[in-house]
C-alpha cells in the first residue's frame, strides 16, 4: 500500500530506483521526447516558417510531431512564433495554462524572444514575461533548420531529465539559446549524442 501511495503522490519519483525502475524512467523520458505534439501560436511572419517546417520538405513527423494540435489540452509544446501584443498576452497565458503537464515552450524569432524591432507600448518585450520559455530560436524569421534545431535541443533536454530538474529548482523555463542556421546552408544540423 505504501508503494502505491508513493507512486500516486510523486509519480515515477515515488518508486525506489533499481535496475527495473531506472530503465522504466528512461523509457518514459524517451517516449516523452519522441511523442511531443505542438500547440501552435503563430502570430506573425515566423508562423510561415513554422508551417514550412511542418510541411513535406522538412517533415516534423520524423521527430514524432506529426500534427500541430488546435486544442491546448492535446499539446505539450507551445511554439510562440512572432510578436506578442499586449492584447494577445492574456490569451497566450490562458492557452498555456490549459496545456497538460509536463509542458514546454519554444520562443521562435527575435520578436517573440525580445520584442524585436517593435520597442513600443503595444508589444510585449519578450514572451518570457508571460510564460516560462525553455528554448529560444533566434532569427528574423528563423529558418526551418533553426526551428528543427530548437526542437531537437528541447527533445534532448526532455530525454536527459535536465529540464525537469531546472523547472523544480527555479520555477522558470530552461532558458536555452540555440544558434541560428542560415537558409540554404548545406551543413547538416549537429545535434547532441543520443
Amino acid at each position: 500500500m505504501g508503494l502505491a501511495q508513493n507512486v500516486a503522490k510523486d509519480g515515477l519519483g515515488g518508486l525506489e530506483h533499481n535496475f527495473i525502475t531506472a530503465r522504466l524512467e528512461d523509457i518514459v523520458k524517451w517516449s516523452r521526447s519522441r511523442s511531443s505534439w505542438p500547440a501552435t501560436f503563430g502570430l506573425a511572419c515566423c508562423a510561415i516558417e513554422m508551417m514550412a517546417t511542418g510541411a513535406g520538405h522538412y517533415d516534423l513527423a520524423r521527430f514524432g510531431m506529426e500534427v500541430f494540435r488546435a486544442s491546448p489540452r492535446q499539446a505539450d509544446i507551445m511554439i510562440v512564433a512572432g510578436r506578442v501584443s499586449q492584447k494577445m498576452a492574456p490569451v497566450l497565458r490562458q492557452v498555456y495554462d490549459q496545456m497538460m503537464e509536463p509542458k514546454w515552450v519554444i520562443s521562435m524569432g527575435v520578436c517573440a524572444s525580445s520584442g524585436g524591432m517593435f520597442n513600443n507600448y503595444a508589444i510585449v518585450q519578450g514572451v518570457d514575461q508571460i510564460v516560462p520559455v525553455d528554448v529560444y530560436a533566434p532569427g528574423c524569421p528563423p529558418t526551418p533548420e533553426t526551428l528543427i534545431h530548437a526542437i531537437e535541443t528541447l527533445h534532448q533536454l526532455i530525454e536527459d531529465g535536465e529540464i525537469m530538474r531546472r523547472r523544480k529548482a527555479s520555477g522558470a523555463g530552461a532558458d536555452v539559446h540555440v544558434q541560428e542556421i542560415p537558409a540554404g546552408n548545406s551543413t547538416p544540423v549537429i545535434l547532441g549524442v543520443r
